[in-house]
């Protein structure tokens, strides 16, 4: 018998040969190349979007292993699996097929754990993310488009949190979705049909579960991956942002290429949220179904809260004042849903317009590349943090009732203070905030002009006591001083008309809000002065 081996030249060759056969056909080279080119800078606040990419990750591998074994049946069945407590129970065949997972599936409960983790891993570094972009001001010329694109990601982060949730039919889930289906009755005319359609019939209908189902593993997921790939397209396209520095530019990014060191650095980053989200789905429990039985419309208790980004929608709910219901006719209308539907939208509509806002008020047509120090942009710092008072103190309501019961309180107490906070603490952030910015402002500025204290003390001729300062590194001056101060638009009168618009007087009111106490960065010229008579006064 004659055994051949193959050469490893003339595998190389065969491999080479079919990677040029794809390359011809496909051009893929000198996009790997054009690619491998990019720099992405290094620090640690552009982290948080690779923490959402690497959950989603997570919630694919996890999620593909629970469809071979979730039932996306709303058929009555009787409960015969591993788990005591709930055996005979009639439930449902989702139901059923939860706990199957859980207690005889192997590795099941990890894999659901896991899931779970990842979801809100995954949203909460989304809005982190957002959080970072607004606040740095990444989403101005050209990225405009890549915000929208990021608040789509968050929606449908959400309702994708919300269908995976809502899954199980367990009385947590079915109360939750007891909810959706009041909000969506109280919608006028057209309500109570959307609401058969959804449910297939009264609720909780037979067709709910198997929607969700198709919502959850189908639409929404192929949704997510194709906004992502555009938002990952569209940075690539824009370039990197950047936080200002020396050599950091407009034009010029400085920091490492994608291949091969951004590219081995991301796999290891991959790894270790990987490995993050597995560690506390092992040592945390979430989602005990088992504990809370299949859903039934009749035990409702204090606790019935949906996952915590939803949250806000129930705390709407909840803050309203009672007995806002107007009855036409045959039909009641009812403002305690509408006007958190109404809330809802201001709350998320405001977060899609706002640069198209900002360039309006500021009249800042320019293409941006370097972010701005939060505090440089008090106004706009303060607006971020008040709508995230708003969103938070929604959120702290839908848990009203278990602050009422850990800290033994009164439930309209609860409910009283989050209705004032909701609005006058809104405002009260605002006010703080900005304050807070423009007092860092000023002190940034005092650095700049006179440098920092050097502890040492000296005694000058005419008796004065004063302390010698040392002028600032050339850096980290430059991070104190690189920032434009803006001057509010004086509104012009029309060249054919001579009037002034209203418009005009609009957006000059508005910018003059903007700019209000603004704090001028010190120039070049001003810096060596302050530190040529400093110096002077000290020789003489």
């Amino acid at each position: 018998m004659t055994t051949t081996y193959s050469s490893p030249v003339a595998e190389g060759s065969r491999l080479a040969k079919a990677s040029n056969w794809i390359d011809e056909r496909t051009s893929i080279s000198g996009a790997v190349k054009e690619f491998g080119r990019k720099i992405f800078p290094d620090h640690w606040s552009f982290m948080l979007g690779e923490v959402a990419l690497y959950s989603f990750i997570a919630i694919l591998i996890s999620g593909t292993f629970l469809t071979f074994f979730f039932d996306p049946s709303m058929t009555h069945m009787v409960y015969d699996g591993q788990y005591v407590p709930l055996k005979g129970m009639g439930m449902s065949a989702a139901m059923a097929s939860t706990l199957d997972i859980s207690f005889d599936v192997r590795g099941g409960l990890l894999m659901r754990q896991v899931h779970h983790w990842a979801a809100l891993l995954f949203v909460a570094s989304t809005m982190m993310h957002m959080a970072r972009v607004f606040f740095t001001g990444a989403f101005r010329k050209p990225r405009e488009l890549n915000w929208i694109i990021g608040l789509v990601l968050w929606i449908i982060a959400m309702l994708e949190g919300f269908s995976g949730y809502s899954l199980p039919d367990d009385l947590l889930s079915g109360n939750g979705l007891r909810i959706v289906d009041g909000m969506i009755k109280a919608i006028p005319g057209i309500g109570t049909w959307m609401s058969f359609w959804l449910f297939g019939g009264e609720f909780p209908g037979d067709m709910i579960v198997g929607r969700l189902y198709s919502l959850h593993i189908m639409i929404l997921p192929a949704a997510l991956i194709a906004f992502l790939a555009m938002h990952m397209l569209l940075m690539v396209v824009h370039k990197h942002t950047q936080w200002p520095g020396a050599g950091h530019t407009e034009q010029n990014v400085v920091g490492n290429p994608v291949l091969p060191v951004f590219a081995a650095k991301a796999t290891g980053f991959l790894f270790i949220v990987i490995g993050f989200i597995y560690l506390i789905a092992t040592l945390f429990q979430i989602n005990p179904v088992w504990n809370y039985g299949p859903y039934d419309p009749s035990p409702v208790s204090a606790g019935t809260q949906p996952d915590w980004y939803i949250g806000f929608g129930d705390g709407a709910l909840r803050l309203i004042p009672p007995g806002w219901e107007v009855p036409l006719g045959n039909y009641t209308l009812s403002f305690a849903i509408l006007v958190p539907f109404l809330m809802m939208g201001i709350f998320v509509i405001g977060l899609f317009v706002y640069p198209f806002m900002e360039s309006f008020i500021t009249g800042d047509k320019r293409e941006h590349h370097l972010l701005d120090r939060p505090r440089n942009a008090p106004t706009r710092t303060a607006l971020g943090a008040a709508w995230i008072n708003f969103y938070a103190t929604m959120w702290a309501g839908a848990s009203s009732d278990l602050i009422a019961t850990h800290f033994h309180m009164a439930m309209e107490h609860v409910i009283h203070f989050l209705q004032f906070w909701l609005i006058v603490g809104s405002v009260i952030v605002f006010i703080v905030t900005k304050r807070w910015c423009l007092a860092l402002q000023r002190r940034d500025r005092s650095l700049a002009l006179h440098g920092i204290e050097s502890g040492r003390v000296i005694r000058l001729p005419h008796g004065e006591f004063q302390e010698v300062e040392v002028p600032l590194e050339p850096h980290d001056q430059w991070q104190l001083v690189s920032y434009e101060s803006y001057a509010p638009i004086i509104a012009q009168p029309d060249p054919k008309t001579g009037k002034v618009r209203a418009g005009q007087k609009l957006r000059a009111t508005l910018s003059r809000w903007f700019y209000s106490d603004r704090v001028e960065a010190p120039t070049a010229a001003e810096i060596e002065a302050a530190h040529a008579a400093h110096h002077g006064e000290i020789e003489r």
